[in-house]
């Protein structure tokens, strides 16, 4: 009899194991199996539209030769120069805007008793909303490329690689006023209308 008992009492031990073994290795593969979910999920694989959220660059974009630009200001009959806008076939393959600064520009040249005045415009490839900004932010750029002008030798504005670094440094300082008021730049390049050192 105990014999009997013995043999009952070990098949009773293994059924409990065993069963806790399988309910143990369900649980684990319900773990993976929802942690794979749940990756799939958060990475936009599977549920939801299927499609990564973008964030849209709000930034002015660059305006073809023949384009529309929709930030222009519109025209109205009789003004401007009196019809549409002719775009060559050469050249750069966007179209160019120019905006001049409504005042010369004075200033001392460092080191020395001279004097520079000149009249500047500078350009871009991109939208209307670049010379928006420059229109708005015209204060403070003024400022800053005075401030080049004063920090700028006499020995520099007197050769023409000088007179170019200094049209770099201007269009430098221009993006940098405007990247910080507006977050993005976009002039290309600056020019003199006038260039007089006394």
């Amino acid at each position: 009899m105990s014999d009997k008992k013995d043999k009952d009492a070990k098949p009773a031990k293994k059924r409990g194991s065993g069963m806790m073994i399988k309910i143990g290795g369900a649980v684990a593969l319900l773990g993976i199996g929802g942690g794979g979910v749940f990756g799939l999920v958060t990475t936009g694989m599977i549920g939801g539209s299927g499609k990564t959220a973008t964030k849209e660059d709000k930034n002015p974009k660059l305006v073809r030769k023949g384009e529309t630009d929709p930030f222009a200001p519109a025209t109205k009959e009789g003004e401007g120069e009196g019809g549409k806008a002719v775009e060559g076939e050469g050249g750069s393959e966007y179209r160019t805007l120019y905006f001049s600064f409504t005042d010369d520009f004075t200033s001392n040249l460092k080191g020395t008793g001279s004097l520079v005045q000149m009249a500047i415009a500078c350009s871009t490839h991109r939208d209307y909303r670049v010379v928006l900004w420059l229109k708005k932010h015209e204060l403070p750029i003024r400022s800053a490329m005075l401030a080049v002008l004063a920090d700028t030798s006499d020995e520099e504005v007197q050769t023409p690689k000088g007179k170019e670094a200094l049209q770099r440094r201007l269009t430098q300082t221009i993006n940098k006023v405007l990247t910080d008021s507006e977050g993005f730049g976009g002039v290309d390049a600056v020019y003199f209308k006038n260039f007089i050192i006394q």
